[in-house]
C-alpha cells in the first residue's frame, strides 16, 4: 500500500508517504507559503520514500477546518494528483486527527482539539479517547471563545486535555479548571495516515470531485487574514 498524505490546515506544511507501512515525512514552510512550496514538498517526500507517484494507491488530505488559503491549495494539489492518477482521495477531518495523534502523549479520557480562527475565537470539538482509539472520528466542529473552551474542559476536570498549536494563551486561562494543555507540534501529515489507511481498506475512498474542504470562515494567525 502506497499512500501520500498532505497536511496544510495551519502552521507548517507537511507531506508524508507510507510505503508498505514505512513512513517518510517532509515538513516545509508555514502555510502562508503553500502556493510556492507544497508541490516541491510532495515531490521531495515521494523521492525520499522511493515511491513513484504512479505507484500511489490513494491520496489523503486534511480537510479542515483551517486556513482558507492553505486548505484551498492543499485540496487542489491532492485532487489534482488523485484525479490525474485515477485513485481515491481520502479526506481526513483535522480536529479528530489532531486529537488521535495526541493520545501517546497523555492519559486523558476527553480530548478537546482546538484550532485558532479569527482573533479570540477557536474551532474545537469534544472527543472521547476510546472512540479515537477505535478509529471513530467525529465530524463535530464547534466555534467559540476561550471561555467556551474553558467551560467545556472544566466539565471534564482532570480527565481532559486541550490540544492545539500555538495555544499558549489558553494555558493560563485554563489552569483554574485543572485541564491539561498540550502543544500539538507533533501533528503532521504522518498523523493522517492511520485513519486514511483504515478508510481505504474499508473502501471509503472518494472521487476527487466529491470532496470539499471545511473552510468554515476566515482564518487569522499573527495578525494576518487568510
Amino acid at each position: 500500500m502506497h499512500l501520500l498524505s498532505i497536511e496544510c490546515t495551519h502552521l507548517a506544511l507537511s507531506a508524508a508517504v507510507s510505503n508498505q507501512g514505512t513512513l517518510t515525512l517532509r515538513i516545509g514552510a508555514e502555510w502562508m507559503k503553500a502556493a510556492e512550496t507544497l508541490v516541491p514538498l510532495v515531490h521531495e517526500a515521494l523521492t525520499e520514500s522511493g515511491v513513484d507517484r504512479t505507484e500511489l494507491d490513494a491520496v489523503a488530505v486534511s480537510s479542515g477546518p483551517g486556513s482558507f488559503t492553505a486548505l484551498r491549495i492543499g485540496m487542489a494539489v491532492a485532487k489534482g494528483l488523485a484525479g490525474g492518477l485515477g485513485i481515491p482521495l481520502l479526506p481526513v477531518p483535522t480536529l479528530p486527527a489532531m486529537a488521535a495523534a495526541s493520545l501517546p502523549f497523555h492519559q486523558a479520557s476527553h480530548i478537546v482539539p482546538v484550532i485558532q480562527s479569527r482573533k479570540g475565537e477557536y474551532f474545537y470539538a469534544a472527543l472521547d479517547r476510546m472512540a479515537l482509539e477505535k478509529g471513530a472520528f467525529s465530524d463535530e466542529v464547534r466555534k467559540g471563545s476561550a471561555e467556551d473552551i474553558r467551560s467545556l474542559a472544566g466539565s471534564f476536570g482532570r480527565s481532559a486535555v486541550v490540544v492545539g498549536r500555538e495555544i499558549a494563551e489558553l494555558r493560563d486561562f485554563l489552569h483554574a479548571e485543572d485541564a491539561g494543555v498540550l502543544e500539538a507540534d507533533f501533528f503532521t501529515a504522518a498523523s493522517l495516515s492511520p485513519y486514511a489507511l483504515m478508510r481505504f481498506r474499508e473502501g471509503h475512498g472518494a472521487l476527487p470531485g466529491d470532496v470539499e474542504p471545511e473552510y468554515r470562515q476566515m482564518f487569522v494567525l499573527h495578525g494576518k487574514k487568510q
